[in-house]
């Protein structure tokens, strides 16, 4: 059989002077027609640019520097869309070649209603008046499964949710019902169970209109549930290429080992995770021996005797019956007449020494929440008593105490960290605000602190656009940990991260928490990775903690109806493979 796309010596470079500096390596594939191909690898391994490269939507500074793409279609056999124009390729995006991107917000655009955009597609591909192209916009919004069509067709992007959002890029994509589906990692900043259902609307429609995809993720546990093949590429090269079935069974490459098994598994609690260096410097040896040493495992029995410690211990952190609203509707004379609670007569403790886990979708309450105990947000009513003190009481001079004692880790790093300065007046700026040592300690102490956090000293002069995403975070942990805190809240601090960069991270706040004698408070949306980190997670669902229990009974033996849903959507998308 003819495959719909087929890829040979694709060669891309970013061209200086003589260097062609190349980021994808003569790499070749190919997918059969009605197939979905899955694309694996982390961030900069050269996925997207190989997605770019066959819309053409490189950016200028890109070079195709040798090979082919050949679009296997009924009325041209052999169309290489390298040497097409930009007239003949703009007939082909969007109509027979359609493209789902990874982030709804940007790929959007944020003054035009989201039917309008949609049904733009329609009319330039067919010959549909636009009351047509309003009925058949509306009706992929109804085969998409979005409610309110009609509300949601008149609504701009900053109106929806962004699983709303993904899903009008969905039906803007299947619009002309395409030869060719890419999809961009479409579920990376979405919810777990958000994010099965977008990959179960992909599943059905791709079954009903017998759609070639090409799924692009970081993630292999999330291409083990929609692909036939998989290309594994790292390093702009392709290392493993097979069936789902065999690259899972049988992985062979030492790379393709690190993104099964970075992430936490769920049968057992181990100290530290393995690392992807530590697969790739054992290339030639099993699975076992390149892992075996970092797998030592917490026993029940010592977990049990460390919480009997713990728990004996008086509170740190106690929250109680707090309350935090936000209007959402204001009288003509501005007084509010509606409102909505974010956080909803929420009650809970952290003991000294433990990590407390907080768990929920977006939207939850989640980061307000944690934003009205560093008393960033006002709060309705209710206390919060840090060592016994109501901090909701504090004169400033004792506000900025305690914000030296409670730090917070952002999720996003880059937008938590100031471009203009360099990462080490970063790191000194809380310790100067706090008149902590005096200015060459201050200097020295930067430098033990990039140490900790597993950074070279020589970026004490770099500027934050300099690192990666996972660099980042070790700054802004560094940053948090300059004021000596007792408390760290991290919020959704790995999500937006690589698997090996994020099994890095934990490993460090682990680490740190052991030789720092640190105290968390670790909201994620990924139960997995905060039932590896706590020793205690609470489930907040619409503001309100709906179950609190140790980790593993939480885990395994969930209560609440609520926890179960999120669980059962981690099972969907896991491998559940063991080491």
């Amino acid at each position: 059989m003819i495959p719909l796309l087929q890829i040979n010596n694709l060669s891309i470079g970013f061209p200086q002077g003589k260097q062609d500096n190349k980021a994808i390596h003569e790499i070749s594939l190919s997918v059969q027609p009605g197939q979905t191909l899955g694309i694996v690898g982390e961030s900069g391994s050269g996925k997207s640019l190989t997605s770019l490269a066959i819309m053409r939507l490189l950016s200028k500074q890109a070079v195709v520097l040798g090979g082919e793409i050949l679009l296997h279609l009924k009325d041209n056999d052999n169309l290489d869309l390298i040497k097409l124009s930009e007239k003949e390729l703009q007939k082909l995006r969007g109509n027979r070649i359609a493209m789902i991107f990874q982030e709804p917000m940007t790929a959007l655009n944020p003054v035009v209603r989201c039917g309008k955009q949609v049904s733009e597609v329609l009319l330039l591909h067919t010959k549909m008046s636009k009351k047509e192209a309003k009925l058949k916009t509306i009706q992929l919004f109804e085969e998409v499964q979005l409610s309110e069509t009609e509300k949601i067709y008149n609504s701009y992007p900053h109106q929806l949710s962004g699983g709303q959002k993904q899903r009008i890029l969905i039906a803007m994509a299947m619009a002309c019902q395409p030869a060719l589906l890419i999809a961009d990692e479409p579920t990376t900043a979405l919810d777990a169970s958000v994010q099965q259902a977008i990959l179960e609307l992909i599943k059905q429609l791709k079954e009903k209109h017998k759609t070639t995809t090409l799924f692009i993720s970081h993630d292999l546990n999330l291409v083990s549930n929609l692909a036939d093949q998989v290309a594994v590429i790292y390093q702009g090269k392709i290392v493993e290429y097979g069936s789902v079935q065999e690259l899972f069974s049988n992985p062979k490459h030492p790379y393709t080992k690190g993104l099964l098994f970075c992430r936490p598994p769920s049968d057992k609690r181990l100290i530290r995770l393995p690392l992807m260096e530590d697969f790739l410097s054992k290339a030639g040896k099993e699975i076992n021996e390149s892992a075996g040493k970092f797998l030592n495992e917490i026993s029940l029995e010592t977990r049990r005797l460390n919480h009997e410690k713990l728990y004996t211990q008086k509170p740190l952190l106690e929250v109680q019956n707090l309350v935090v609203s936000f209007p959402i509707k204001k009288s003509f004379f501005g007084k509010t007449t509606e409102e909505m609670k974010a956080v909803d007569d929420v009650s809970f403790s952290v003991y000294p020494g433990e990590t407390l886990g907080l768990v929920g979708e977006s939207g939850c309450g989640k980061t307000t929440l944690s934003r009205a105990i560093v008393l960033l947000n006002a709060v309705d009513s209710g206390s919060v008593r840090f060592e016994n003190q109501n901090i909701l009481n504090l004169s400033p001079t004792q506000r900025k105490e305690f914000r030296k004692n409670v730090q917070i880790v952002f999720q996003d790093p880059y937008g938590s960290l100031n471009p203009r300065i360099s990462i080490g007046e970063a790191i000194l700026e809380p310790m100067t605000a706090h008149r902590l040592l005096d200015k060459k300690e201050r200097k020295n102490q930067v430098f033990k602190l990039l140490d900790l956090v597993g950074l070279e000293k020589s970026s004490f002069i770099r500027f934050p656009h300099e690192f990666s995403g996972g660099q980042r975070q070790r700054i802004s942990i560094a940053r948090a940990l300059a004021v000596n805190p007792k408390f760290i809240i991290c919020d959704e601090s790995v999500s937006s991260l690589d698997v090996s960069v994020q099994a890095q991270i934990l490993n460090l706040l682990n680490d740190l928490k052991q030789e720092l004698g640190l105290t968390y408070l670790f909201i994620s949306h990924d139960l997995a990775v905060v039932k590896y980190m706590s020793d205690r997670i609470m489930v907040m669902k619409n503001g309100r903690i709906v179950e609190t229990n140790e980790a593993d009974d939480l885990f395994f033996n969930p209560k609440h109806e609520y926890t179960k849903l999120l669980l059962r959507s981690i099972s969907k998308l896991s491998l559940q493979k063991t080491i």
